[in-house]
């Protein structure tokens, strides 16, 4: 008797790569519930079993998250975001800095190198909004204008590898931001890692820029473990 090979487990890996291209067009948001099983069958034309590979592929990289009795939500763009999404939640938020000296200072540099004038003028508008936010106390836009502008650096970088890694601290930065600004005596708006990074990047100094970086890692560790 001779076995025929089968040919499942490639239609599983392609069927993921399609539901894979779907969240990172955008297709399916962030946060939102993808369709439901019938309707991917269909749509597909692939067995229920097939689709359940390829869905749990996806959940076991983070970029999806299975709910029973609820359905399937889109929690990741990518594998390395939805890894670090899950690795996030294991460590403590000191380690999370000291992880951030690496990409921050590394992003700094090659923006120094890289940066292009809108570059630049985009991390300036988003330096502008950060501060009308914070005058403002609209503390969510604020947060999220800064993480913005940290964002631009790593994109201005010209390394998508080191962006994509440093997009993946998003959700962790924001939700510190939100956290120290419900303290007393916070300041929302210090220059250094921000004003004078961007005045760093513009110049191209790369030694400005990184101690730039650093001045203001030390001010997020100090309000992170006082």
């Amino acid at each position: 008797m001779s076995l025929t090979p089968s040919h499942r487990p490639a239609l599983a890996e392609e069927v993921t790569g399609q539901l894979r291209g779907m969240i990172q067009s955008g297709e399916w948001p962030l946060q939102e519930k993808i369709p439901a099983e019938p309707e991917l069958m269909a749509s597909l034309g692939v067995s229920r079993g097939t689709l359940r590979e390829a869905i749990k592929a996806l959940a076991h990289s983070g970029m999806l998250e299975v709910r029973r009795g609820d359905g399937t939500y889109v929690r990741a763009t990518s594998e390395i975001f939805g890894a670090a999404q899950r690795m996030y939640k294991e460590h403590t938020q000191e380690h999370v800095v000291e992880v951030r000296v690496g990409l921050d200072t590394q992003a700094a540099r090659l923006a120094t190198k890289h940066a292009t004038a809108d570059d630049i003028a985009g991390m300036r508008a988003l330096l502008q909004e950060r501060n009308d936010a914070w005058l403002a106390a609209d503390y969510p836009a604020w947060a999220r204008a800064d993480w913005d502008f940290h964002e631009r650096v790593a994109l201005a970088s010209g390394n998508p590898l080191l962006h994509e890694l440093y997009v993946s601290f998003g959700g962790v930065f924001h939700d510190d931001l939100l956290r120290q600004q419900r303290r007393s005596g916070f300041n929302g708006t210090p220059h250094e890692g921000h004003d004078e990074l961007a005045d760093a990047i513009e110049a191209r100094d790369e030694a400005a820029a990184v101690a730039s970086v650093y001045r203001n890692l030390d001010f997020a560790a100090d309000w992170l473990t006082s």
